[in-house]
C-alpha cells in the first residue's frame, strides 16, 4: 500500500553498503544490460538519493540526483540532473517519489535564490517522460510547443557536459553504447496509452527507446512552473531528510 511506504531524501555518501546493493538489485530487476560497476560509478557521481522504504525495510523505489554546475558557458545556471530512477510496479500509484523530488527542488530554489535552475531529465521510457506534463507547466521538448533557441542551447549544454559525443543535438537523443534499457515488459506501451498526446510524442521523438536511447529534456525549476498536481503531491509527502 502506498501509505505504508516511508520516503527519505539522503545524501549519497550516507548510503549504507546494504542500501547500495538493494538499489542495484531493484534496478537490475527492471532493466536489461545492467553492469554493477557502471551502476555504482554512476551512483558515486550523485549528491542525493530519494528512497522509498517498505515497512520491512525493503526498497520499493529510488531516484538519484545531482546539481550540475557548467563552467562559463551558461553563467550561473545550474542543472538538477536525475539519474537512475525506478519504482517497483506494485508501487506505481505512490505519489511519494514525485513528492520527494518536489521537496528537493523547493530546497534548492531556496538555497539558490539568485541562480537559474533547470531540471535536466533523460528519458528512456514513456512513463518517465510523462512526469514532465504531470508536474510542470513549461518543459521541452513538448508536443504542443516549439523549444525556444535559448532553451535548446541550455539543453545542449547540459547534455554535452554530461554525455559528450553520445548526445545527438539534431534529434535531442543520447545514445550510450552498451547502455542499459527497460526490460521488454516495461518497455511495451499499452494500446490505451497511445491516445495520450505526451506518450505519442515521446514515441515519435525517441523511436530507439527500446534500445536504451534517452530523450534529453529540460524544465525550469521555479515555484511558478509547478502545476496544481505538483503542489498536491508535495503537500501530501513528508520526507525524512538525511542531508
Amino acid at each position: 500500500m502506498t501509505s505504508s511506504l516511508s520516503p527519505l531524501i539522503i545524501a549519497r555518501d550516507r548510503l549504507s553498503p546494504e542500501t547500495r546493493e538493494s538499489m542495484f538489485t531493484l534496478h537490475a530487476r527492471h532493466f536489461a544490460h545492467v553492469e554493477r560497476a557502471r551502476f555504482m560509478t554512476d551512483l558515486d557521481d550523485k549528491q542525493w538519493v530519494i528512497l522509498l522504504r517498505k515497512p520491512d525495510g525493503g526498497l520499493a523505489g529510488f531516484s538519484t540526483q545531482t546539481l550540475m554546475a557548467p563552467a562559463d558557458e551558461t553563467g550561473p545556471t545550474r542543472f538538477l540532473f536525475s539519474g537512475d530512477t525506478i519504482i517497483a510496479p506494485e508501487h506505481w500509484n505512490t505519489p511519494y517519489l514525485a513528492g520527494c523530488f518536489g521537496h528537493l527542488m523547493l530546497r534548492l530554489i531556496d538555497q539558490h535564490r539568485h541562480t537559474p535552475i533547470y531540471w535536466f531529465l533523460i528519458s528512456k521510457g514513456f512513463r518517465t517522460y510523462r512526469f514532465l506534463p504531470v508536474f510542470f507547466i513549461r518543459f521541452w521538448p513538448a508536443p504542443d510547443r516549439v523549444m525556444p533557441p535559448d532553451m535548446r542551447a541550455l539543453l545542449s549544454c547540459a547534455a554535452r557536459l554530461r554525455f559528450g559525443t553520445a548526445f545527438d543535438a539534431k534529434n535531442g537523443i543520447i545514445r550510450m553504447r552498451d547502455g542499459d534499457r527497460l526490460i521488454p515488459e516495461l518497455a511495451q506501451v499499452p494500446p490505451s496509452r497511445l491516445r495520450d498526446p505526451a506518450v505519442a510524442f515521446f514515441l515519435r521523438s525517441n523511436p530507439g527507446y527500446v534500445h536504451g536511447d534517452e530523450l534529453a529534456c529540460l524544465a525550469p525549476v521555479t515555484r511558478d512552473n509547478l502545476n496544481a498536481y505538483a503542489d498536491r503531491v508535495i503537500r501530501a509527502t513528508t520526507p525524512e531528510w538525511q542531508c
